[in-house]
């Protein structure tokens, strides 16, 4: 089969690997589109040691499994845990001491014809939901996983730190708060959400210093970790949302002066995702800024690498009319 290959920080088209062969309690799926997110260009940075298959935003049908999903299209949770470990046994499963990672961590990812994953991790794709749009799915739990660890009020100032496809989707999941929200990018733009009214974007020069309750940070440089964190009154949430492929230096004496708390945010809840992309609730189509076949997943990358680029996404195989 064909795939998208990573190994010492480089990136080649393999067109000569193996099928996988479904585990016990696995299912074969046949990928039919995959999104390039900002995880897999930090990993050809060298965010993470990998060698394999990248990518773990996708959608598939499930070729070999349980009869009840043959043929259905499905999403997948990306960490896949053993289960018996006291990270496991604690309810943390996606930080299990022995977790695989699709895509990034011990597991060949979504960009190729096929992958496998526990039955446990998928979920079907509503028929309300287009191909492209389940796509979101994984990035869109993302984003929710913020209103997990942090409770956001209507009376709560929250602002978020970039513009681009990430800072778009998690303001979508913000404005379901009716907190009062705000977003800051490299250019002033208007953003049409279908929950909230016209969002407008600013620059960071515009921002009072100290007016926020909440900032989540989703640029992954250490500009936007400045902007977010002079934002913040004393004691309030800095989330970061990004990842860095390199170091990023914190004046560790003011997070302690004013008592700033910290929240690392990875992965979040597939079920409630879907329902709102079911529902009308988050609108994806306008954060895409391209399609590329999976033959020319090298262009597609280089594409994904352009500052502002939006969603890229891969297009494997040409699904039926049933799929879409």
């Amino acid at each position: 089969m064909r795939a998208l290959w990573l190994e010492d920080r480089t990136l080649r088209l393999r067109e000569d690997l193996p099928v996988p062969r479904p585990a016990a309690g696995e299912a074969l799926i046949r990928v039919r589109r995959a999104g390039i997110c900002n995880t897999d260009l930090e990993m050809v940075r060298g965010y993470y040691p990998f060698t394999g298959i990248l990518g773990h935003e996708f959608v598939g049908v499930v070729e070999e499994g349980p009869r009840e999903l043959m043929g259905q299209r499905v999403v997948g949770e990306i960490n896949v845990s053993c289960g018996t470990c006291p990270a496991c046994e604690r309810g943390h499963r996606t930080h299990c001491e022995k977790r695989e990672v699709l895509g990034i961590r011990g597991r060949n990812g979504a960009f190729t014809e096929y992958l496998t994953l526990p039955v446990v991790n998928l979920h079907p794709v509503p028929e309300e939901i287009g191909i492209d749009a389940a796509t979101f799915a994984e990035p869109l739990a993302a984003a929710l996983r913020i209103q997990e660890q942090v409770s956001i009020a209507a009376e709560d100032r929250v602002l978020v730190v970039g513009s681009g496809k990430l800072g778009r989707l998690i303001a979508q999941t913000l404005a379901l708060t009716g907190c009062r929200l705000e977003i800051v990018g490299r250019r002033r733009q208007e953003l049409s959400l279908p929950n909230a009214e016209i969002l407008k974007v600013e620059l960071a020069e515009v921002l009072l210093p100290g007016s926020f309750d909440i900032a989540v940070e989703c640029t992954g440089n250490r500009e936007g970790f400045e902007i977010a964190r002079r934002a913040l009154r004393p004691r309030g949430r800095l989330v970061i949302k990004s990842t860095y492929a390199g170091r990023l230096e914190l004046d560790v004496s003011a997070l302690v002066v004013d008592e700033i708390q910290l929240i690392g945010s990875r992965c979040g809840p597939m079920a409630p995702a879907l329902r709102l992309l079911a529902a009308g609730q988050i609108e994806v189509e306008t954060l895409i800024g391209a399609r590329f076949p999976l033959d020319q997943a090298l262009l597609a990358m280089e594409h994904a690498h352009r500052p502002g680029s939006l969603k890229v996404l891969l297009e494997v195989g040409n699904a039926s009319k049933q799929e879409w």
